[in-house]
């Protein structure tokens, strides 16, 4: 039944299987309830597992990572941060992450592939064929998974800290962990996300170096600048700087503007002789 789907097909279900779950737990919290953990977790996991076969889809027709244009970034930020969901989100203890990483999967996934200028025609080997740089750009992107992660974890802490001023604990917000808790969780993703995109930049600098002409300077310049201001971000937090409210609407702000720099990051990508459009024909 699923043989004859092509790439598209097998991630608009996906997106389905992302819409369901956060369905359901809005269901769920509007009956007074928390998010139902198990059944959430197994409609993403099935969302996860359907656009893994499409991106693998892309990937095979490409020669590569998928990460040719707007709707592949996007995509593969989305699967990122599932991934990180299905890995640590026991661990966490909270249902209601699921119920907010499937609100930005959903979100991700179905606006990518609304938009039809986000994805123009595949191209062969838009790395050149250099594994370097293919890892430093599939490590850059999936870096921006965990971010998403730490801008719902910045949501979910501003929720808990503003139902305590208020005291008002009362709702879904009483499903959250604890105060210090969220900002634990924030942390650490924080440094995950940070470490993550570093090595990107040191594998690519590793090539960049030995062939200077190769190198975009915008697309480093916008690299480095997300890097950067996570990284400030972190280091004023452990420096006991930047704490609770703030390091939250920090974590919260970056995280939109790091995703309009993967347009800009994707707009200087100049076609050459290795990667010819593949026809209609020759899509999966």
């Amino acid at each position: 039944m699923f043989a004859g789907l092509n790439d598209r097909a097998w991630l608009w279900t996906a997106a389905g299987f992302y819409l369901a779950g956060f369905v359901l737990g809005t269901f769920s919290i509007l009956r007074g309830g928390r998010p139902s953990g198990a059944g959430m977790y197994l409609l993403i996991a099935i969302g996860y597992a359907l656009q893994l076969v499409g991106l693998g889809l892309r990937g095979r027709a490409v020669g590569g990572c998928p990460l040719g244009n707007n709707l592949e970034i996007y995509q593969f930020t989305a699967w990122s941060a599932i991934t990180l969901y299905l890995v640590i989100g026991v661990t966490f203890r909270t249902s209601l992450l699921g119920y907010f990483t499937s609100c930005l999967a959903a979100a991700l996934t179905l606006v990518s592939l609304a938009i039809p200028s986000w994805d123009p025609p595949l191209r062969l080997h838009i790395f050149g064929g250099n594994p370097w740089i293919e890892l430093h750009a599939a490590l850059a992107v999936f870096s921006y998974g965990v971010f998403g992660l730490l801008a719902l974890t910045s949501i979910m802490f501003l929720a808990r800290n503003r139902s305590l001023k208020s005291k008002q604990l009362v709702g879904w917000v009483s499903f959250l962990p604890s105060i210090l808790d969220l900002d634990h969780i924030g942390v650490r993703l924080l440094g995950m996300g940070v470490a993550i995109l570093a090595t990107s930049l040191a594998v690519a600098s590793a090539y960049w170096f030995r062939d200077t002409a190769s190198a975009n300077v915008l697309k480093i310049v916008c690299t480095v600048a997300v890097w950067a201001a996570y990284a400030l971000t972190l280091g004023l937090r452990l420096g006991g700087r930047l704490l609770a409210r703030r390091f939250a609407l920090t974590c919260l702000v970056i995280f939109p503007l790091a995703l309009l720099s993967l347009e800009v990051v994707n707009s200087t990508r100049q076609p050459g002789a290795l990667n010819p459009p593949l026809s209609g024909a020759a899509r999966p």
